[in-house]
């Protein structure tokens, strides 16, 4: 009687196959922790220790292409705050009065999350919507600093709560 084989025949795409390499050359230390995030092909090394995270940094490509896929490789100090992109947007909307104010609360892993609030008011421009009579947006101050301003690991947009 032949023997029945359990055979695995699904492909992995190669910049899959070398983020496991990374996971394979790096995920038993304890200091680092690898995440794949398959929306941005990106792999996020979070390391503890800063000259660790910056020797690595320094050795690893921060870009690998894969024909026309490229994944980038970032890897972040978890020692070190990224309270300082935060404090670059508080300061950047200081005075602005779109913005209502900032903070920062620690979480685990030494890693902050930080909060940019903004003032609770519906923000509406012209931009040729033909779903809107009037061809205006109607949105809110947090989604367009998202939109613009892009996100980062640990800051978050929000919007401050009615008086």
């Amino acid at each position: 009687m032949p023997r029945k084989l359990n055979v695995n025949f699904n492909l992995s795409a190669p910049w899959v196959t070398y983020y496991r390499k990374l996971e394979a050359l790096f995920g038993k230390d304890p200091d680092i922790r690898i995440e794949y995030d398959e929306g941005e092909i990106e792999v996020k090394m979070y390391v503890e220790n800063a000259a660790k995270a910056d020797a690595i940094a320094q050795l690893l490509p921060t870009e690998k292409t894969f024909g026309s896929v490229v994944l980038k490789t970032t890897v972040i100090p978890a020692n070190k705050p990224t309270a300082s992109r935060a404090a670059l947007i508080a300061t950047a909307f200081e005075g602005n009065p779109a913005y209502s104010y900032g903070m920062t609360i620690d979480g685990v892993s030494s890693n902050s999350f930080n909060y940019v609030v903004f003032k609770n008011e519906v923000v509406q421009f012209y931009n040729d919507q033909l779903n809107d009579i009037n061809g205006n947006v109607s949105t809110l101050y947090q989604d367009i600093a998202k939109e613009v301003l892009g996100e980062s690991e640990g800051i978050y947009f929000c919007t401050d709560l009615p008086k």
